[in-house]
């Protein structure tokens, strides 16, 4: 599905105002920071926690987050490997099209597989930061937020990450924070210390 194109007679335009313009004008990179995890890992909570202190320094930002896309772009998707795969193709276009309009793109999404997140990878290129939200799966059970691991234990959510679907552990992140033992602050400076080593605030 994911590599399929139906699409012919189209091409490529470059706009006049590039990435580096943009870049210059806002003060600071633009880049794709990628959460992925479990569910009830936190990635959203640190998603935002990371876009409140970048917004705070004047950095331009925008969080894509997996329920939220759901709503609409990717509304006609379910969670078969299939779908998951072109759910996560999608926001990976869209994440690497924010990096170009010069935004710092923040992504909270499962995205349990690690071939999918390679593809989003290398979308971005240098631009890509990988954070993985490790949280054991007993944490993410016991905080369950949406009641969604109680759903899949009953059997009323089918192929449900960490319970009757595989997650892959990314192998390289830019950074690992444990949020079953690092409290949301020291997760939060450990993203931004990554963005700072990597050039993309000051």
């Amino acid at each position: 599905m994911a590599e399929d194109r139906k699409s012919t007679n189209i091409t490529w335009h470059e706009a006049e105002i590039t990435r580096a313009d943009r870049e210059r004008l806002n003060g600071h990179k633009s880049c794709v920071i990628w959460f992925t995890g479990l569910s009830g890992s936190g990635k959203s909570t640190l998603a935002h926690a990371v876009e409140n202190a970048l917004f705070e320094a004047g950095c331009r930002t925008y969080v894509l987050d997996g329920d939220n896309i759901r709503h609409g772009l990717n509304r006609n998707l379910g969670f078969s490997p299939e779908d998951r795969e072109e759910n996560i193709r999608r926001i990976g276009e869209v994440a690497n099209l924010f990096a170009q309009a010069g935004v710092i793109a923040l992504t909270a999404f499962i995205s349990p597989y690690r071939a999918d997140r390679d593809k989003a990878r290398a979308l971005a290129g240098d631009a890509f930061f990988e954070i993985y939200v490790k949280c054991d799966l007993d944490i993410c059970e016991q905080r369950d937020p949406k009641g969604l691991y109680k759903k899949a234990r009953a059997g009323e959510i089918k192929e449900f990450t960490g319970i009757s679907a595989p997650y892959d552990p990314p192998l390289h992140p830019e950074l690992t924070v444990d949020t079953g033992v690092e409290t949301l602050e020291e997760s939060t400076q450990n993203v931004l210390a990554v963005l700072r080593t990597g050039g993309i605030i000051p």
